[in-house]
């Protein structure tokens, strides 16, 4: 095996410099060494696909209610993804489950309603999926692979400087979880954890009410109840109660961000 000169890993660690970001709301420092513009333009192919894989639901009070929460979120995120081209879909599927792609995608299934009850319940479920991809979650995660991946070459090193440029469909699929089937989506703990941090601050500036998030949480604790349980080092998620101590104890900071929103509206029920 041959040792990484000097040069190449000072081009290496020029290079992870020159592809930090920092995440939005938290301010954490991340890598991003691939194209934005290639993931959001792979990310809207995979939406459009799905669109056409999965039937698309015409209930219309449960459409116009993801429309508006959509909208809404989608202004208080706008210097977070100015480039964004929204588009919220109600997928008819029983699954409680929702995801935000890069591009402004989104898609909620409609076993979600189960839990999120009124405007402000789906609002945390929907600004934590996009919180998702103001993070560049997805970003991150490619980025360490490809460093791994190209550690030991100073050509590759080198074709990292402007992003990566070879990424492929399969690779962000398998990413978004995709190649898993419709119930992909799920990134690791700590990404779930700022996920829901970044999203309660999100719905807190839309003028929602972000005590409304642990009766979400609570909600997924007891229509999962009989689901087998892993253990918490396997799961991709966090446990159920440790999110809702992370957002009790977020929660302060929250209706601060609440009570400066200039939107302010109580739930509405939606039948």
């Amino acid at each position: 095996m041959k040792v990484p000169t000097r040069s190449v890993l000072l081009t290496l660690v020029t290079l992870l410099l020159a592809g930090c970001y920092e995440v939005p709301v938290t301010g954490r420092r991340a890598m991003n060494l691939v194209d934005d513009k290639e993931v959001t333009k792979m990310s809207i192919g995979m939406f459009d696909d799905m669109k056409r894989r999965y039937k698309i639901s015409r209930d219309r009070d449960r459409i116009e209610q993801l429309q508006r929460v959509g909208n809404r979120l989608s202004k208080v995120v706008f210097w977070d993804m100015p480039d964004a081209d929204w588009e919220f879909v109600v997928f008819d599927v029983p699954q409680i489950n929702a995801f935000a792609m890069a591009g402004g995608k989104v898609g909620v299934f409609s076993g979600l309603f189960k839990i999120a009850r009124n405007d402000d319940q789906l609002a945390l479920v929907i600004a934590h999926e996009i919180a998702h991809v103001t993070a560049k979650h997805v970003h991150e995660k490619l980025s360490r692979e490809l460093a791994v991946s190209t550690v030991g070459t100073v050509g590759s090193l080198g074709g990292m400087a402007g992003g990566v440029s070879g990424l492929t469909v399969s690779a962000l699929s398998q990413v978004y979880g995709l190649t898993t089937g419709i119930s992909g989506f799920a990134f690791d703990r700590a990404k779930e954890k700022e996920a829901d941090y970044v999203g309660l601050m999100y719905m807190a500036r839309a003028g929602y009410d972000p005590q409304e998030a642990i009766r979400v949480i609570e909600a997924l604790e007891l229509e999962s109840a009989n689901d087998p349980v892993q253990p918490a080092i396997l799961s991709t998620h966090p446990s159920h109660p440790e999110r809702i101590l992370q957002l009790m104890d977020s929660m302060p900071k929250a209706m601060a961000e609440r009570e400066k929103s200039a939107i302010r509206t109580g739930p509405t029920l939606i039948k």
